[in-house]
């Protein structure tokens, strides 16, 4: 008889892969920035701007990468983008690593 496969929601293996994408996601002081602006709540590009001192281009770029790892959402309001994070993990998973680095 066979065994079934694992879900991958319950495949040790998959959990493993997943999760080492995480530390090349945050792998960016960018992107740690973000995270931390993100997760005092939703913000607009020009927020993300001005408080991370770095072009709106700069951002935009960093900002996609965090899209496509499903750690940051946009929703349109008028004519601007609001960021927002997905999951609090991952910003509590940033503020560890930057308070870390302050001691």
């Amino acid at each position: 008889m066979l065994t079934p496969a694992p879900s991958p929601a319950n495949d040790p293996q998959h959990a493993l892969e997943a999760a080492s994408d995480l530390p090349r996601v945050l792998a960016s002081p960018v992107r740690l920035g973000i995270l931390r602006e993100l997760s005092n709540g939703s913000k607009y590009v020009h927020e993300l701007v001005a408080a991370l001192e770095v072009s709106q281009p700069l951002v935009s770029q960093h900002r996609r990468v965090l899209r496509t790892s499903w750690i940051v959402t946009a929703r349109r309001q008028a004519r601007e983008m609001q960021y927002s994070l997905i999951d609090d993990h991952a910003g509590h998973i940033a503020l560890d690593a930057i308070k870390h680095a302050q001691e």
